[in-house]
């Protein structure tokens, strides 16, 4: 194995929104950069095995050029599988890419990865060694702070240690432990207390490498804050459920002189989209269930909402309906 320590002084991407499955599909990012240009924006996790295997490849890989910058999370164990899925990664346009060692689902954990990986730090340097040798892309990982018992300072630094050895380019780092047996991922989410100060004392103890943090950030104030201790903050049910409340990411993170959009403009400016989805088979509701999210804390917004989600489901809502059900917001100013 390589002996060799990432040499990252500079750091593009401050902010993030996290890989979350069912969620972060190629429809919700079209969402979400509206309201942010500059926020690296992640696939779900795609598991390596199935990639390789699949006749639909396309199925796994396909973007919008609107999307960058993107990177796409793998999921897996085999260094021999994830070696051929880094070079489909780069033939498909990604702008990294992104191994994950922090789904605690018993799903995942039962192929031997996700979570369950931090108990072996030498196989997952070597999966990042598979990944860093067959692509000329940035390869980075995401992982918790512990594995049920395993939680101490000393194996997450060690753990650390060993996959930066292997070239791995930034560490996101989910500020809780996961537990494996007995708890579901959505109470892994919560149930963990969060432990900033861990990845705190990571981030000093390895001052070389990119450490962004994860875990409970709910607004940009927070997020600001955090960066004065981490390299970047990643976001991740917030900025799903309640994405325009980041609607100034770009002026506060990144400095530029833009002006937030309100959630009507967002979606009139999605129109030619929506309706080059339906005219190549899709249906509304494959990005209506996203969208309805951007309508919130105003008057009659559950309303709005219940009226896209049904129409859409059923197959009802045409452009048109659309159309005027945005004029409504506008009318409101929202």
């Amino acid at each position: 194995m390589k002996n060799h320590i990432p040499n990252n002084i500079n750091n593009l991407h401050k902010i993030s929104v996290a890989p979350m499955m069912d969620c972060t599909d190629k429809h919700y990012r079209m969402i979400i950069r509206k309201i942010s240009s500059k926020a690296l924006l992640y696939t779900e996790m795609i598991v390596a095995q199935s990639l390789i295997y699949s006749a639909k490849k396309e199925k796994f890989l396909d973007f919008n050029s609107e999307e960058h910058p993107l990177s796409i999370q793998f999921g897996g164990d085999d260094p021999v599988m994830l070696k051929d899925a880094a070079r489909m990664a780069q033939d498909w346009g990604y702008d990294e890419i992104n191994f994950n060692v922090g789904c605690p689902s018993q799903r995942v954990c039962s192929g031997n990865f996700g979570a369950s990986l931090m108990k072996e730090p030498i196989k997952v340097a070597k999966c990042i060694e598979s990944l860093k040798n067959n692509c000329s892309l940035p390869v980075t990982i995401k992982h918790r702070i512990g594995v049920d018992e395993d939680d101490s300072f000393d194996k997450l630094n060690s753990f650390v240690k060993e996959v930066a050895n292997a070239g791995a380019d930034r560490f996101t780092v989910h500020a809780r432990k996961a537990i494996l047996k007995g708890l579901n991922p959505k109470q892994n989410r919560s149930i963990p207390p969060l432990r900033y100060d861990m990845v705190r004392r990571l981030k000093k103890n390895n001052p070389e490498l990119l450490i962004e943090i994860n875990g409970g950030f709910i607004n940009i104030d927070q997020c600001i804050n955090a960066l004065n201790d981490f390299d970047g903050v990643m976001i991740g049910r917030s900025a799903y459920k309640y994405p325009l409340r980041w609607s100034e990411i770009d002026q506060k993170i990144y400095g530029e002189k833009t002006t937030s959009k309100k959630a009507s403009e967002i979606i009139f400016s999605l129109i030619p989209y929506i309706e080059n989805h339906l005219k190549s088979g899709g249906k509304t509701w494959d990005i209506c269930k996203h969208l309805i999210n951007l309508v919130e804390g105003i008057p009659n917004a559950k309303i709005w909402r219940n009226e896209i989600s049904t129409k859409s489901i059923k197959q009802e809502l045409s452009i048109d309906n659309l159309i005027k059900s945005s004029l409504e917001l506008q009318k409101v100013g929202y």
